[in-house]
């Protein structure tokens, strides 16, 4: 049995439940100020995070069903580009007014990870600026040893290379590191790095097969705030509404 020396975050829909009413908000606004006729409501957004990373989501929607007006070839990455900028500082924006509130039980996760000394990182394909600005915003308190996102690596999630860089980084074996994942993606992504995955779902992805995670839960749980509900786990397991760093070392001893 392995011990676990590392936890490593995604970030959208597991640090802070950014996707519908953060990054959603945000692309309408980008293609509002320029000028495209393209609006995803709630539904079609949920559709457009099948495609990992927010650039590429745009490109999907230029080649699948355009921008309303005609976007030149040799124009495109630079557009796109400039399209995404604008795009992270609305983004920003609402982080830093407070907008976007973290996932229950996630700094006090992060803290009892802090106390025990474990390695704790992020891994997440969102724009660097964005994860940069939660980090310092929304947990300044925290002392992480690294922050990949954005292109740091070229593959996005399914495809494991964030977390073999994290591997990488760290040195350490996939067995002694543990995921916190929200989504089908990133679940398949940490499970082709070898790691451990926690599945905390939110409403764009309770439905969505998680069936390679080890343990599903609605979120981390707080005692004075929302409880924690296990929706499935590869052995019986059981919590009383917050879930523990200590339970985990436990489930995965």
């Amino acid at each position: 049995m392995s011990e676990l020396k590392a936890v490593f975050f995604d970030q959208d829909g597991v640090i802070v439940d950014t996707e519908r009413d953060g990054h959603r908000v945000a692309f309408n606004r980008a293609f509002e100020s320029f000028g495209f006729d393209v609006r995803w409501d709630v539904r079609k957004y949920h559709r457009m995070l099948q495609v990992g990373g927010g650039k590429e989501r745009m490109r999907y929607q230029l080649h699948s069903e355009g921008f309303g007006k005609e976007v030149p070839p040799d124009e495109e990455d630079a557009l796109i580009a400039q399209l995404h900028r604008h795009k992270t500082d609305i983004f920003i924006e609402m982080i830093e007014s407070s907008q976007l509130p973290l996932r229950p039980g996630v700094h006090r996760m992060m803290q009892e990870i802090c106390r025990v000394g474990l390695t704790l990182g992020v891994c997440t394909t969102s724009a660097e600026r964005a994860a940069q600005a939660i980090v310092a915003n929304l947990l300044g308190d925290i002392d992480f040893e690294f922050v990949l996102a954005g292109d740091v690596v070229q593959r996005k999630k399914p495809d494991p290379e964030i977390y073999l860089l994290a591997l990488e980084k760290t040195g350490l074996q996939p067995a002694h590191c543990l995921v916190f994942e929200d989504s089908s993606n990133g679940v398949k992504a940490a499970k082709a790095a070898g790691m451990n995955v926690v599945v905390t779902v939110n409403d764009y992805t309770r439905d969505e097969d998680l069936s390679l995670a080890d343990m599903v839960v609605s979120c981390l749980g707080d005692a004075g705030g929302e409880r924690a509900e296990l929706i499935s786990s590869r052995k019986p397991w059981r919590i009383d509404g917050v879930v523990h760093l200590f339970d985990l070392i436990d489930y995965f001893k």
